[in-house]
């Protein structure tokens, strides 16, 4: 049977050993001398093996047998490793190491998550961060798929989706948007009759008016583009216009105008979705503690 070595003990022979007294051993260790005496020899005992020559006087200096010493290097060994492993092991339970993985609508992550994520990697440079954007429905998928440790975008059936944990935190508006020549540009806000007279380009967000009374405005719809970049650009080249919730409309286009619907007042919630069955790594549970915080302010 395998001796059970403890890490201890194996430090205080090394200090013994290094030191040439227990005193001194003693000393380092914040113990008594009987106490280190106590330890070393239960360590003797788990070896069967004298690891110290027998001292004749109290003055004479310690020294290792032959034993002792081809033991030394090897307690050494043993107590880096577990050293090294202790240390892995505070680092990834404080969040500055390990693997973090999160996938999140683009709204949020280019308006919100930048700010977010400098601050939250400032003190751990060591941690490792995948990072995903796309649509609720995709989002939704590496979530349950376990792709990702939690993911960020709007529930559109909350119902429907038991298994997993919704915290909102974001919401916004739902708004035209067109270029600033269009004939509704100048408008404060917007029915969603006066959109069917135009040519609309729907997209991810549009799902939002399935519940409402907005709803032929999906049939309506003469285009359908799903990523934002080419969405922007239609828009821009004036092929057409669109609905958008607040964060998604590019806040720092000057050839696009917002503009809010007023009937019906349509809003979404985003929040963090994670599966309500799966402990979050310690770095992940840190990092949506930490945008809870940040949203607070």
């Amino acid at each position: 049977m395998l001796p059970e070595l403890k890490v201890s003990q194996l430090r205080h022979f090394v200090w013994v050993a290094e030191l040439k007294g227990f005193h001194l051993a003693a000393e380092k260790a914040h113990r008594s001398q009987p106490a280190i005496s106590l330890s070393i020899r239960d360590l003797e005992n788990k070896l069967s093996e004298d690891l110290f020559e027998k001292r004749n006087a109290r003055t004479s200096k310690t020294e290792l047998t032959p034993f002792g010493q081809y033991f030394l290097p090897k307690a050494k060994e043993l107590i880096a490793h577990h050293d090294r492993i202790a240390e892995d092991i505070m680092l990834l339970s404080e969040h500055k190491t390990g693997y973090l993985r999160l996938a999140s609508v683009p709204s949020i992550a280019s308006r919100v998550l930048p700010d977010i994520l400098l601050k939250f990697v400032a003190n751990s440079p060591s941690l490792h961060v995948s990072f995903y954007d796309d649509n609720s429905a995709a989002v939704l998928k590496m979530v349950e798929s376990q792709q990702v440790d939690f993911g960020i975008c709007h529930l559109f059936h909350e119902e429907d989706h038991s298994d997993m944990v919704f915290m909102p935190i974001w919401q916004d508006r739902i708004g035209m948007v067109c270029p600033n020549n269009h004939p509704l540009a100048d408008k404060q806000s917007v029915h969603w009759k006066d959109l069917r007279q135009h040519r609309l380009i729907s997209n991810g967000t549009s799902r939002l008016l399935e519940d409402t009374v907005a709803r032929p405005l999906l049939e309506h719809s003469q285009f359908y583009v799903s990523n934002m970049i080419s969405l922007i650009a239609m828009l821009e080249a004036g092929l057409g216009i669109t609905t958008l919730p607040w964060y998604a409309f590019p806040e720092e286009s000057v050839t696009l105008q917002f503009i809010p619907l007023e009937t019906p007042v349509v809003t979404r919630r985003i929040g963090i979705v994670k599966l309500s069955n799966k402990s979050l790594t310690p770095s992940a549970q840190a990092l949506i503690d930490f945008i809870l915080e940040h949203s607070k302010n």
